[in-house]
């Protein structure tokens, strides 16, 4: 007897089964529930991408719920105090949307009493979209395990602002410490009323140049050391033969990195053709050094990419191949795969294949290079054919990219200049170049083929996802430009170029860089992932990472599959990596955001250290964020952040608008909100920490200023 194949879920079927959800459910689940296979699933995905865009359901990677749901149990960790006494928590996983809320503990009824550092499941509710409050209901862990703290007077500080108090010493620690010693402990009883440290190893002294990126290296427990047989691999590899590999060392390929770039993964080549450009992006051959289950690809899984500060750089690879067999050094041979692509001269794609081939660079040029013969100074000549190739089809490609309606954000990115001795002798932001444009096209170009082929070929593809906003920002993000006076028309299903509408609104308004701001806090986080949802903000419906290898895991599980799909030799996607891509997806999306936190913090320190000496000066800083707590500032000449805490505002009793996200003074009606520039002196920059601390001056008239005399008195 056949069975009768199940009708499909109508949407609000499928509505009503996700509000009836506990939990999140993944898709496989849910076609299970309906009794949905084969081709059907497609029916599926688009109903949910419909339901979605209604807001009618959440999606969080590859689960879904009930856009109703909020969770009333929590793990959170304690991270300090409110201004009245009052623990106060974030969540230790946030999957919703949005940024975490401030979790504010009303009850502590646990015996012992929990303290800062403590993860406790709590009970929960929201008061606002920001703000939650709870009470602990069972301790999970007590305090962290360990911590960065720096030896002094006897005692240990912490290097996490979080954690004001200073701790005393058990009797673990050595006796030849010296003052601002780094050193990595644990905090056993962080909860009791006087926690002691208990030593581990000393790693530095804080009064060392290079402490900054040392401190965030252990704070965010970042590997550090190769294992024995990882850097045994690495020694003893060596250069494969041609064999069956293309021969491309007759080209004229050419590196285009900064000047300070010591591996160099990609390299490219370029020529006019009839109808617009032959292009062929060759990057490093990762795949055929690193195998599948092999200690080097253990180390390079558990770094998941590498990691850059402005003194140093911890690797993916160890550097016999990250700087030696892997990377694409000029008149060398190197083993490469190559994205061999045809397009017109509006940009379009025509063909494109991949192989495995050779090559051997013929020059390792800078941006700088790259640009000075952009505009004419035809550098270096015995490259102009191919340089006057590659910028034809940057023009192109760049067309091509105005009509897709790419999000044009400006993200300035900070570096920070050291002298020899690795002290900060200033920090700008990095200089943009149509040669950096051209390289980041062509490598665009490879990596949305190399999606192309992998679905094509139905093998598993670890993509690069980015989802648009959800509807919450984007309701955010309205009510903040309304207050503003700026106008915007955003559908529930907005395109990258209705944010490039509002970005030319901010311009014309004289207000780009807080808008820019708040355009870039409404962006989902893009990801890794086997499921495909497309890139939003590049406009693109497949997209993979492809060419960096030497530096990101995911290319290389990208090579493995397209030399597994395409039958090009050794070094393959193996099925049990296939089979583990939604935890590699996963792995490696943390590891990304554990890298992007360190270097931030590294960053911060490093801005602390260069202000350090200017304590005392007044600043003007925009108000990026504003809190119950205070005023968040920017300094946006150096790309620094600090705060102004509310306790330092004593002209007046200041009430906190959570919906409109303000200050306003009950006396004075003195209002502060985000974007506004304010005049404030530095009163403190802590390198240990990263953290600014700012004073707001000229705090109102005479009249306030009476009005908080009395308040004291």
């Amino acid at each position: 007897m056949t069975k009768t194949k199940p009708s499909l879920p109508t949407m609000q079927e499928l509505t009503d089964f996700l509000n009836k959800q506990t939990r999140e459910i993944s898709r496989r689940e849910i076609a299970r529930s309906f009794g949905i296979k084969g081709d059907d699933r497609a029916y599926l995905k688009h109903l949910l991408k419909e339901i979605e865009t209604r807001g009618l359901v959440r999606r969080n990677g590859r689960s879904f719920k009930s856009a109703a749901f909020v969770p009333d149990r929590m793990t959170v960790e304690i991270t300090g105090q409110d201004a009245d006494g009052e623990l106060v928590a974030r969540p230790v996983a946030w999957q919703e949307e949005g940024q975490p809320p401030q979790i504010v503990l009303t009850k502590n009824r646990l015996k012992p009493p929990v303290g800062i550092g403590d993860v406790v499941i709590a009970k929960v509710h929201p008061v606002s979209a920001r703000f939650y409050e709870g009470e602990a209901l069972r301790r999970v862990t007590s305090a962290p395990n360990e911590m960065v703290g720096v030896f002094f007077d006897g005692k240990i500080l912490s290097v996490d602002r979080r954690f004001k108090e200073a701790f005393s010493l058990d009797n673990s620690f050595p006796t030849d410490l010296k003052p601002n010693d780094l050193v990595i402990v644990t905090i056993p009883e962080l909860r009791s009323r006087h926690p002691v440290a208990h030593f581990i190893r000393k790693i530095g002294q804080s009064t060392e140049a290079h402490a900054a990126s040392l401190i965030s290296i252990f704070a965010h427990h970042l590997p550090v050391a190769f294992t024995e047989a990882a850097l045994s691999q690495a020694q003893k590899a060596k250069l494969p033969s041609l064999g069956k590999r293309t021969d491309l060392r007759g080209l004229p390929f050419v590196t285009v990195d900064g000047a300070d770039a010591r591996d160099f993964d990609d390299a490219v080549w370029a020529e006019q053709t009839q109808d617009g450009f032959h292009i062929i992006v060759a990057i490093a051959d990762v795949a055929w050094f690193v195998r599948s289950g092999s200690a080097l690809d253990a180390d390079a899984f558990l770094r998941g990419n590498s990691t850059y500060f402005p003194d140093r750089v911890l690797p993916m690879l160890p550097e016999a191949l990250s700087n030696g067999l892997c990377s694409l050094k000029p008149n060398e041979d190197r083993p490469v795969m190559a994205a061999e692509i045809w397009i017109d001269t509006e940009g379009r794609k025509q063909k494109h294949r991949f192989l495995r081939g050779m090559i051997r660079s013929a020059a390792r040029l800078t941006y700088e290079e790259v640009q000075a013969d952009f505009d004419g100074k035809r550098y270096p000549e015995k490259l102009e054919g191919l340089m006057d190739a590659l910028h034809g089809a940057f023009k192109s490609l760049l067309k091509a990219r105005q009509r897709r309606g790419v999000l044009e954000l400006d993200v300035p990115e900070r570096q920070v200049m050291l002298n020899p001795q690795g002290k900060v002798i200033a920090i700008r932001n990095r200089e943009r170049y149509d040669s950096h444009k051209m390289i980041e096209e062509l490598m665009i170009l490879a990596n949305v083929a190399a999606a192309e082929t992998l679905e094509k070929l139905n093998i598993a593809t670890m993509y690069r996802v980015h989802d648009r906003p959800s509807l919450e920002k984007m309701e955010n993000l309205k009510m903040f430009l309304k207050n503003v006076g700026i106008r915007a028309t955003l559908s529930q299903t907005p395109a990258p170029q209705d944010f490039n509408q509002i970005l030319v609104s901010a311009h014309a308004k004289q207000q780009p860089v807080v808008v820019n701001e708040m355009v870039l806090r409404t962006q989902s986080q893009a990801e890794y992932s086997p499921e495909n949802i497309g890139h939003f903000g590049l406009a693109l419906e497949k997209y993979a990472h492809f060419t960096s290898p030497i530096r990101r895991y995911a290319d290389i599980l990208v090579h493995r599959a397209l030399i597994e799909g395409l039958g090009l030799g050794e070094g393959g996607l193996t099925e049990n990596e296939a089979a583990a891509f939604d935890r590699i997806a996963e792995h490696i999306s943390a590891t990304e955001r554990q890298s992007a936190a360190a270097e931030q913090d590294a960053l911060d320190r490093y801005t602390a250290a260069f202000l350090a000496d200017r304590v005392g000066e007044v600043f003007e800083v925009r108000i990026s964020s504003v809190t119950r707590f205070g005023l968040f500032v920017a300094l946006d000449e150096y790309g620094a952040d600090g705060i102004i805490p509310l306790s330092t505002l004593t002209d007046d009793h200041y009430v906190f608008d959570e919906r409109m996200e303000t200050l306003k003074g009950v006396h004075s009606s003195r209002l502060f909100s985000r974007g506004q520039n304010v005049q404030a002196l530095l009163k403190e920059a802590v390198p240990l920490t990263g953290g600014l601390l700012f004073r707001l001056v000229e705090m109102g008239s005479s009249r306030q200023r009476r009005f908080a005399c009395r308040r004291r008195r």
